[in-house]
């Protein structure tokens, strides 16, 4: 089970190495937000979520978003952040604050058909044009602008996954690719798509996506497993 207070301990550190990456990128503390990965939480250890300071829930599969939100209520605020399926789309709407991975015309469609409202999402980039992953290229956003214009929905940014590395340093280079990308699309496209946000960076390379100009860092595995109580 998850120590509550090494969690919120772990999690301390994390926002004062992000709250000194804001100021050396010239921005305030507090510009990035911490989106805590809720694949690595089992509905049984979500509590502890709370006592620790956890304010926003990352979730990549639409049973762990209901399991976890039976458990929580309102406790937290649910972001989702995994590949999403149109069929169901309804369903994980009204349960979340911002979908971060819209990453195909259809995709937009739908949310688009489905909403109750003017939905805000993040589009993703396939920076790399790597086929594991999903996600618009680069070349393809203008189109995909215009698509969610047709649809209704307001692109509130970007998100990416950088090729894989163990080293930080060779994440930024990407992230700087898709913060010059969104302040493309920014200048072309305000103020019908307000695109004030980036969701780059997890836990191996956090720090140098929020210096990279990050607005949302979604951390899990590296913060999450080392707060767990050794079973007797």
């Amino acid at each position: 089970m998850i120590d509550a207070a090494r969690l919120r301990a772990a999690l301390d550190l994390a926002r004062e190495a992000m709250d000194a990456a804001c100021r050396a990128s010239g921005r305030p503390a507090g510009s990035a937000e911490l989106v805590l990965a809720g694949k690595y939480v089992t509905a049984e250890e979500a509590p502890a979520l709370v006592e620790a300071g956890v304010t926003v829930v990352g979730e990549n599969r639409l049973q762990d978003l209901q399991a976890k939100q039976d458990v929580l209520g309102d406790a937290v605020t649910f972001d989702f952040i995994g590949h999403l399926q149109g069929r169901k789309v309804k369903d994980v709407l009204p349960r979340v604050r911002l979908i971060h991975s819209v990453d195909r015309d259809s995709l937009i469609d739908e949310i688009g058909r489905r909403a109750a409202s003017t939905p805000r999402v993040l589009l993703q980039v396939n920076l790399a044009g790597e086929e594991s992953k999903g996600g618009f290229a680069p070349d393809a956003m203008d189109r995909a602008m215009e698509r969610a214009s047709e649809a209704g929905v307001v692109v509130g940014g970007l998100m990416a996954l950088p090729p894989f590395a163990t080293d930080p340093e060779a994440s930024r280079p990407w992230f700087e690719r898709l913060r010059d990308l969104r302040d493309g699309l920014a200048r072309r496209w305000a103020p019908e798509h307000d695109l004030r946000d980036l969701s780059m960076g997890t836990s191996q390379d956090f720090v140098v996506a929020v210096e990279a100009g990050a607005t949302m860092v979604r951390v899990g595995r590296g913060i999450v497993d080392s707060t767990r109580m050794e079973q007797p």
